[in-house]
């Protein structure tokens, strides 16, 4: 028997916000979007689970377009999204310190506050601590050596699950809070984190909601789910998906990890290149209240399992404490969710979160990948078989697709922008 053939203008790999964003803002409707599983989202899946709303991992949305926000919020019921003031804050040493840490320094114990400031003033001391170039590097020159070993450094090798020595200093962009030593001092006299994302948006309903908003206007044959693509023929521009069924495209756009796409297309490629880490993301509902007016808290101790930890119940005002905790692990860590969980809730209660809470209901996922690991290395190869990919008229976009580190907004902003590009070209 032999497979079914499709011709396709555009094939989109992926119905993630990427994908889907692209679809939307394109003014072809030849197009198909191709989704190895069998729901849309990618890693912004929603669980409604014993009357708890949680989200694959935390994804809560600063808006910097507000065209953006407001074509997802027309799709929307009125009510359906919540703005909030954010709170969040650091846990060291038995303190809470306001985030970001670098301009609440003042907030430490007066010890180790002395010491962050004197190493801050004196920070040139700590430059042979690290490679220059790389992420610890930058931390030990920007803010010396006790803001960086107090959280800098152990909470991102914790995030990352590597040697932060092994990536590029400017690995985080412009999402890495920076402060110079006026704007510190002035902090502690006027305190003013505002410029730091202070507030966020959340659909009571999950960040699903934000992914229906965009699939609204995509006609349900336009997806295929449950069937992702299996390999590609670069040259001949045909990609063979999990079924069997083979897919004739003029264009290729892909948010697929990169590495997972040089390897369904056959491009040659060196894999340690690529390297990222995998999170395994616990969501727990508990029978009361916990701590209020929170709405996540970083943990650098190294012998806290998780980095982070997440308060749906003060987001969205309710009357059980719903958290997700966040556990960073090597790409190739096995993952003991059992045994994890026995360690998580005995971290929680060690930390302050949990006393004699009950647990009365659970949901775990792994996220793989995570973060990818943004080196000097892969930055140089993404450029060149990216480059070479679209001379075989495939565009690989988004947070995974480009290999880099941005947000969810930044995804829909790359999409809407490629969408555009075609569409001029349709015109002329």
């Amino acid at each position: 028997m032999n497979a079914e053939t499709i011709d396709t203008t555009f094939l989109i790999v992926g119905a993630g916000m990427t994908g889907l964003a692209f679809a939307n803002f394109l003014d072809s409707d030849d197009v198909l979007i191709v989704e190895r599983d069998r729901e849309i989202g990618g890693w912004c899946k929603t669980v409604h689970q014993d009357g708890f709303v949680w989200d694959y991992s935390g994804h809560f949305f600063h808006f910097k377009h507000p065209d953006i926000e407001a074509y997802l919020r027309e799709r929307m019921d009125p009510d359906e999204v919540i703005t909030v003031e954010k709170n969040s804050l650091i846990h060291i040493a038995d303190h809470k310190v306001d985030f970001p840490f670098q301009k609440n320094i003042h907030q430490l114990p007066k010890e180790l506050f002395i010491d962050a400031l004197y190493d801050l003033f004196f920070r040139e001391e700590a430059s042979a601590e690290a490679d220059a170039n790389s992420f610890k590097g930058m931390l030990y020159e920007k803010f010396g050596k006790s803001i960086s070993e107090l959280f800098l450094i152990p909470y991102n090798e914790k995030l990352y699950a590597c040697d932060l020595e092994e990536l590029d200093r400017d690995a985080m962009g412009r999402f890495f809070p920076h402060a110079d030593l006026k704007s510190i001092v002035r902090n502690m006299r006027r305190p003013d984190n505002a410029s730091y994302n202070a507030t966020f948006t959340y659909p009571i309903n999950g960040a699903i909601r934000y992914v229906e908003a965009l699939a609204s206007d995509i006609p349900e044959q336009a997806m295929r789910l449950g069937d992702g693509v299996q390999s590609i023929d670069l040259n001949q521009k045909v990609a063979t998906l999990q079924s069997g069924t083979q897919v004739r495209y003029k264009h290729l756009i892909s948010s697929a990890p990169f590495d997972r796409l040089l390897t369904m297309s056959g491009l040659p490629h060196q894999p340690e290149d690529f390297s990222s880490n995998k999170v395994l993301v616990f969501n727990l509902g508990f029978d009361k209240k916990g701590p209020e007016d929170v709405h996540w808290i970083y943990y650098p101790e190294r012998d806290l399992s998780f980095y982070r930890v997440g308060f749906y119940d003060n987001i969205m005002g309710t009357e059980r404490m719903s958290l997700y905790v966040e556990i960073g692990l090597a790409s190739d860590a096995e993952v003991d969710v059992e045994g994890s969980l026995s360690r998580v809730l005995t971290d929680l209660k060690r930390a302050g979160v949990i006393e004699d809470h009950e647990l009365v209901s659970h949901h775990s996922v792994v996220l793989d990948p995570a973060y990818v690991h943004i080196t000097s290395r892969s930055r140089a190869s993404f450029d060149e078989l990216s480059a070479i990919l679209k001379q075989a008229g495939i565009y690989s976009v988004g947070r995974y697709g480009g290999w880099t580190y941005c947000s969810i907004e930044d995804n829909i902003v790359e999409a809407r922008a490629l969408a555009q590009r075609f569409n001029t070209l349709a015109r002329s």
